[in-house]
């Protein structure tokens, strides 16, 4: 019988296109989210019954450990931006990834792997870094042969980076930038996907990968080059950050007050921290070459998902070509 991933967080942005490498490689690959009816998209990634949403709640001992019968291999890619109602960072990032690797451990399953970010660290004033820190050594505690990944900002076609601001800019004039020259290196999705299959299928020496791809770009420079690939000219406003810190302390109250009628999924006080650091990998630290992987530029993807925010979509490019050949 062929091995049996399950995958926390399996239907989400990284984790599909992990299901789908693993149901490619051959695996079984059981994908554990809160609301299996709407992860159905994951089930054509295999043959049928080969890839299979199941509920799970990882604040729950049971609800994690019912997932986890019969597995030979654990991947945990739950995580989340902001917080919204008990889904508190400490709750899902840490506590949460501690809770699968310790129950992982408990059933006798040697093989972790586990989606951090690029900016974990258990100093930092934010919240969001501190709980990915903390879950990375709730992770290392338990199952010491994990692989800890820590991408930068990852983008794909579902991505929610370049897809939120090229929606934007379809409506507005202007593109408010928090953290202009701070410096991202973007990472494809599945590249990210390819170092969890090796890691998974070939072995990869236990730690921490930090993963990046081969353009750093500052905050205001992605944001030129996505209005580029778009064709749209708009007007980069640089929110200071002090300016950016009233923004998000005003959302966040309103989240607070409204009682879930309001969900702050614009700017919040914490995300401000974060933007105010660079979002690169770290000079020492292990990535892609130690895995043997080449990451793809953001040149040979972008066109592939961005064309849809152009004037005229999918057909701006024939118009394109026309008026060159008019004009030659």
């Amino acid at each position: 019988m062929s091995k049996l991933v399950t995958i926390y967080g399996g239907s989400g942005f990284v984790g599909r296109y992990i299901a789908r490498r693993m149901a490619k490689a051959g695996w079984r690959v059981r994908v554990a989210v809160r609301r299996p009816n709407e992860a159905l998209h994951v089930k054509p990634y295999g043959a049928p019954g080969q890839v299979e949403p199941v509920f799970c709640n990882i604040r729950d001992d049971a609800s994690v450990r019912a997932v986890l019968q019969g597995a030979d291999a654990v991947v945990n890619c739950v995580g989340i931006l902001g917080e919204v109602g008990k889904n508190r960072f400490d709750a899902v990032q840490a506590d949460g990834a501690g809770r699968i690797a310790r129950i992982a451990a408990e059933q006798g399953i040697a093989t972790m792997v586990h989606i951090s970010a690029i900016g974990a660290d258990a100093k930092s004033d934010s919240l969001y870094q501190r709980s990915k820190a903390e879950g990375e050594a709730l992770v290392q505690a338990a199952m010491p042969g994990a692989v800890i990944l820590r991408p930068s900002v990852v983008f794909g076609t579902e991505d929610q980076f370049f897809n939120r601001f090229a929606g934007m800019a379809r409506f507005s004039p202007f593109l408010p930038v928090v953290g202009a020259k701070t410096r991202f290196q973007p990472v494809y999705v599945d590249d990210v996907a390819a170092a969890a299959e090796l890691a998974l299928t070939q072995g990869a020496a236990p730690g921490i990968y930090e993963l990046g791809g081969p353009d750093v770009a500052s905050f205001r420079d992605l944001m030129v080059q996505m209005l580029a690939e778009i064709r749209r000219k708009r007007v980069l406003v640089h929110v200071p950050f002090f300016a950016a810190k009233i923004m998000g302390t005003i959302f966040d109250i309103l989240q607070k007050i409204s009682f879930g009628l309001f969900t702050n999924g614009v700017l919040t006080r914490d995300q401000v921290r974060n933007l105010a650091r660079d979002n690169v990998v770290s000079k020492d630290a292990r990535g892609f070459v130690e895995l043997g992987l080449t990451p793809t530029p953001m040149s040979a993807i972008l066109p592939d998902y961005l064309y849809v925010y152009r004037v005229g979509g999918q057909y701006k490019a024939i118009h394109e070509s026309a008026e060159r050949l008019r004009k030659g």
